[in-house]
C-alpha cells in the first residue's frame, strides 16, 4: 500500500474461523483502528466486521515507526486475539489446534 491513497482492504481470520463473533475480538479491532487514527497514521472511511473477516475503506497517512500502518494493525490485532484465546478460551484453541 502507498501513503495518501484510499484502499478497499479485507483481512480474513486463518481458516475462516468465526473469531469475530466474540465481542472482545471486535473491540480489539476497533481499539487498533482508533489508536492508529488518533495518531494520524490512518483515516478510516468505512468498515464492516463479519464473523470471520473485516472490510475496510481506509487511507494510510504516515508510516508507523518502521512499518506501514496496515502492518501495525494486523500485528496488534492478531497478537490481541491470540492472547485472549490463550487466556480465556482453551476449548476453542484445542478444537482448532491453535
Amino acid at each position: 500500500m502507498e501513503l495518501g491513497k484510499i484502499y478497499f482492504f479485507t483481512a480474513t481470520i486463518n481458516q475462516w474461523l468465526p473469531l469475530l463473533k466474540d465481542k472482545i475480538h471486535s473491540e480489539i479491532i476497533l481499539s487498533s483502528l482508533s489508536f492508529l487514527a488518533k495518531k494520524g497514521l490512518i483515516k478510516v472511511y468505512g468498515f464492516v466486521i463479519m464473523p470471520n473477516h473485516i472490510h475496510l475503506i481506509w487511507e494510510m497517512l504516515e508510516i508507523n515507526g518502521k512499518e506501514m500502518p496496515h502492518a501495525s494493525f494486523l500485528k496488534f490485532t492478531s497478537h490481541g486475539f491470540l492472547k485472549n484465546l490463550r487466556s480465556t478460551n482453551l476449548d476453542f484453541l484445542e478444537k482448532f489446534r491453535l
